[in-house]
């Protein structure tokens, strides 16, 4: 799902250095046997190796993001699109929080929503629900600028990722 959010300039990097901030904190959590205990989260010993991996993540992006603000000098793509978003999936398998994942990814999961909702609908209907798919293409056909969908997203993605968080003591 990173990939199809990868479509504005911007858009796809912050979400995937929140995300991998939220799973810094939730691996270093499950990699310590107090903390886990305290929060009655699965204890994986050794998770918080981890955090380096998705502090990695979090610092790769920045530098990314630096030349890929509009106008973008650095295209993501596929290939990195791809990858980050299997470095997430990784990260929360390892960890144990796959449900986690889908609220804190819960940006990536609207933007496949989208997709599947336009696809099926205009397969059985012939008409679209959204001006355009992936969501984010809805918006700028509405009339809000590219920066303005960016922002928003990243908003989004950052309450999202506050809302996994909190799910953590919630068992």
């Amino acid at each position: 799902a990173v990939n199809l959010t990868d479509g504005l300039d911007g858009l796809a990097t912050m979400p995937v250095i929140i995300a991998s901030v939220a799973f810094m904190v939730i691996v270093y959590l499950a990699g310590n046997a107090i903390y886990s205990n305290y929060l009655g989260i699965p204890h994986v010993p050794r998770a918080g190796d981890l955090a380096l991996f998705c502090g990695a993540i979090a610092g790769a992006g920045l530098a990314f993001l630096w030349f890929n603000a509009p106008p973008a000098a650095v295209f993501m793509g596929d290939t990195g699109s791809l990858a980050l978003g299997g470095a997430l999936g990784a990260i929360a398998v390892t960890a144990h929080h796959e449900i986690v994942l889908g609220i804190i990814g819960g940006l990536f999961v609207m933007e496949a929503m989208s997709v599947i909702i336009q696809v099926f609908f205009y397969k059985r209907t012939g008409k679209r629900v959204f001006r355009m798919a992936p969501i984010h293409h809805h918006f700028e056909q509405l009339g809000w600028s590219e920066p303005t969908v960016v922002i928003r997203f990243w908003i989004i993605s950052l309450v999202l990722a506050l809302a996994g968080l909190s799910t953590l003591k919630l068992r």
